[in-house]
């Protein structure tokens, strides 16, 4: 079972970026936080935006010594296509899980009329491997980027963050 707190299963996936095809691994992530976000397939209807929304904010996880990695079980050659038809470039990866290993051992595997995909979740992962963040949620709603960086922030204060904390503001201790 997957853990807040626990080691992030490792995983090397091939990904895109840059109309290049390369191997991502986890393992070789430590020293750096790692926010990666699972999603059902390319050519849909909500990924389009979400993947907008974290590449329009790639600047603010670039200050905060974060890489971002998008995920799903389309093939490399399909996010290749999708790149060059929706975005023209990316500033971050999108990662291949096309055999379906990834999404079953981070426990987000979900079947729909086209088979199996991943549940919309998103992991952050702290420089030493660890799972500090985990969202899940339907495929037919999309997530919050800022959330998202907002959390981040938090966690990257080591300290007690009441609710609605932002940057700036006082912490619990």
């Amino acid at each position: 079972m997957i853990k807040v707190g626990a080691p992030a299963p490792e995983f090397t996936l091939q990904g895109v970026m840059n109309h290049k095809t390369k191997a991502y691994s986890l393992e070789k992530q430590r020293g750096k936080w790692t926010v990666i976000f699972f999603y059902p397939l390319d050519f849909t209807f909500v990924c389009p935006t979400e993947i907008h929304g974290f590449d329009n904010h790639i600047k603010e996880f670039k200050d905060l010594n974060a890489d971002v990695w998008g995920i799903s079980v389309d093939s490399v050659h399909s996010h290749r296509a999708w790149i060059e038809s929706e975005f023209k470039k990316l500033s971050f990866p999108l990662l291949s899980d096309f055999n379906k290993e990834i999404i079953r051992e981070y426990e987000i595997d979900t079947e729909e009329p086209e088979g199996t995909v991943a549940l919309r979740g998103t992991f952050i992962i702290d420089p030493e491997g660890l799972l500090r963040y985990v969202v899940v949620s339907d495929n037919n709603v999309g997530r919050s980027v800022e959330e998202t960086i907002r959390v981040l922030q938090a966690l990257q204060t080591g300290k007690l963050c009441p609710v609605e904390w932002a940057v700036g503001e006082k912490t619990l201790n």
